[in-house]
């Protein structure tokens, strides 16, 4: 058989393991498919179909899935992923397969494993984040969704997917439904997919914040991560048998102003624990210097004051019971701290 003899599907079913049949007509073509004989097979009643500009489905029934989400990446990369064995050695193991594409918005929160994202089958649209720079359109099927910065993506499946934050984000840019909103930010923390803090940051970066339904969305959602943050604190006392403090505290100077309220407080050892789930705002640098004024009014005053955050607790939670546990063993050492009234946070 020579280069240019017509191929029948049949020698293509080698593909489908690794690309569910769905091929570019590039990538047709380059195992020896003529554009005459690719034309022919996906008239109607025939073996393939074209189901995005470009993209050919190897079967003539409705894409699966995970055949609709390879179609939108292989529509979207910048040039065809490799299909030949050889090639794909040749182009080297950290070669992406789609590159400069990758899944975002619900599709990409569904691969995520949200509960409350509509399953793949029902979502007329594939979002697709691609660089701002690709001159490329919005189809049937698949949105393009463009950024100035491509993130790192995730492997779901073997597919790149946009981070849960970035993802979130190009969700809710097409969400008018506060209920929505609400329900997968709140379950993006919840889950443990990511804090509160990185949703918020990908929220200001995308200017949804000015979004009625999202500010009320983003203020479940900091409860929601304050009060996981604040459970993982107790945990943290007591599973690494730390002495039990003041919890929830207001600290004041005899007939003086108000100090600040903390977290958590060891009034014999004046160690006091902050626990900072500031989301990061336009009023960032303001929120920032006011914890910087407390903390140093504290430790003028002879009060050790150790500073976490949600996400030290969750993935370093035995190195942060050890920098409190040094704290309250170094009190001893120092000079007596000034004289301070605890109350309960109002």
């Amino acid at each position: 058989m020579t280069h240019n003899t017509p191929l029948s599907p049949r020698p293509l079913h080698h593909l489908a393991e690794t690309h569910r049949r769905v091929l570019t007509r590039a990538q047709l073509r380059s195992h020896g498919v003529p554009p005459a004989e690719l034309d022919a097979q996906c008239r109607p009643g025939g073996s393939w179909q074209q189901v995005l500009p470009g993209v050919i489905l190897l079967h003539p029934g409705p894409p699966t899935s995970e055949e609709r989400l390879h179609a939108a990446l292989l529509y979207a990369a910048r040039e065809p992923a490799s299909t030949v064995p050889s090639q794909a050695r040749a182009e080297g193991p950290h070669r992406p397969a789609f590159p400069e594409a990758m899944v975002t918005g619900l599709a990409a929160l569904t691969l995520h494993g949200f509960a409350s994202s509509p399953s793949l089958l029902t979502l007329d649209r594939i979002d697709v984040l691609v660089p701002r720079a690709r001159r490329l359109r919005s189809t049937s099927g698949v949105r393009v969704v463009r950024t100035p910065a491509m993130p790192t993506p995730r492997q779901v499946t073997g597919l790149p997917v946009a981070p849960v934050p970035r993802a979130l984000a190009d969700a809710v840019r097409q969400l008018s439904d506060a209920e929505t909103v609400r329900r997968l930010l709140t379950e993006a923390v919840r889950a443990g997919h990511c804090e509160p803090a990185s949703v918020v940051r990908a929220l200001n970066q995308a200017k949804l914040l000015s979004r009625p339904h999202v500010v009320d969305a983003v203020d479940a959602l900091l409860a929601e991560g304050r009060a996981i943050a604040e459970d993982r604190l107790y945990e943290m006392v007591r599973g690494y048998g730390l002495p039990e403090p003041v919890w929830n505290v207001d600290l004041r100077l005899p007939g003086g102003p108000h100090l600040g309220g903390l977290d958590a407080y060891w009034p014999e050892q004046a160690v006091a624990l902050e626990l900072d789930t500031r989301a990061p705002r336009q009023d960032e640098d303001a929120l920032w210097s006011e914890y910087a004024r407390k903390r140093e009014h504290l430790e003028r005053l002879g009060i050790t004051v150790v500073h976490t955050t949600p996400k030290k607790l969750r993935n370093a939670m035995e190195q942060q019971a050890a920098v409190v546990r040094t704290a309250l063993m170094a009190a001893g050492g120092r000079e007596p701290a000034a004289y301070v009234v605890v109350l309960p946070r109002s």
